[in-house]
């Protein structure tokens, strides 16, 4: 009987310590299940993203979609967009503006490599605000179209506001952080969706170089390049096509991406927004790694 009663105390004991030890380890029902839910979620480094059809509008993929973040530099889609609609001629004159050229090279701002003054026109100034995703042309086109870039940014939020953005703000042309300059993922897409239907704007964000016009500082013109078609050259895109897109890159933001591509017979807008950033000088790409998965996935259930 003793021993009896030693086998069942010995056994209780033995349940007790393997309940606590599979609940310590993850290993019990409920900490299987959100063990998987941590995996799936942190699949990617980017913690705001949203994918969507074209055609249909459906979202194929999105995960914190309608949280607000930082836009950076995918705020010069905007800038571009509404440029566009208030431009009559894109080979007019449009030189760089002086005072928002030295107070983006003073806050160390991404520039297209145009001179204060400079005398180039409307179309270097977009495909500069795209490609390289200058600073200066980003400025220079605000100032141009409504005067000043104060007035400028009051024509993005109007045009956020008309499409629906109800949870994006802007404060400046050019994506510099500041506390009321935010956007979500969600709302990026609607953007880019929408600037897409604009034929100039889809030319500008496909292009993979430039040659911007001759002037007296650049007699040959500047050789623009896109950061995002420039950073694909070596990537294998098996079944799906990135065709385009638009980069930003900031402390606060973290590593943004917006592209445009095709998989199968369709058209896909892709937005990835704030994966880590510890060196901008040294960036680990994840939101391109982020980006190639995104596209893979859709193009293997195609």
């Amino acid at each position: 009987m003793r021993k009896l009663w030693a086998f069942l105390k010995g056994l209780v004991l033995f349940i007790v310590v393997l309940s606590i030890a599979l609940n310590v380890t993850g290993w019990s029902g409920k900490n299987s299940k959100e063990s998987l839910d941590d995996y799936q979620t942190d699949r990617y480094a980017s913690p705001y993203i949203y994918m969507v059809e074209r055609v249909s509008g459906k979202a194929v993929y999105e995960k914190n979609a309608n949280e607000k973040a930082y836009p950076a530099s995918l705020t010069k889609m905007m800038t571009t967009i509404v440029a566009l609609e208030h431009i009559e001629n894109l080979s007019a004159s449009a030189p760089v503006d002086t005072d928002t050229y030295q107070k983006m090279v003073a806050q160390n701002a991404s520039m297209a490599g145009f001179y204060g003054r400079e005398k180039v026109t409307y179309r270097d100034l977009l495909y500069g605000t795209i490609l390289p995703s200058g600073g200066e042309a980003s400025n220079s086109l605000a100032i141009h179209v409504a005067g000043s870039t104060k007035q400028f940014v009051q024509l993005m939020n109007e045009k956020a506001a008309e499409l629906g953005m109800t949870r994006t703000h802007f404060m400046n042309p050019e994506g510099l952080d500041d506390p009321k300059q935010y956007t979500t993922a969600s709302d990026m897409a609607k953007l880019l969706n929408y600037a897409l239907d604009n034929q100039n704007f889809k030319a500008i964000l496909t292009k993979g170089t430039f040659q911007t016009t001759s002037t007296a500082e650049h007699p040959q013109g500047i050789a623009l390049k896109s950061t995002v078609l420039s950073s694909l050259t070596t990537e294998v895109q098996d079944g799906f096509k990135i065709l385009g897109g638009k980069s930003g890159t900031t402390y606060d933001a973290g590593q943004c991406w917006a592209t445009f591509g095709t998989a199968g017979n369709r058209e896909y807008i892709s937005i990835v927004m704030g994966a880590p950033l510890a060196d901008i000088s040294h960036p680990d790409h994840a939101q391109k790694k982020d980006t190639l998965e995104l596209f893979a996935d859709v193009s293997a259930s195609e």
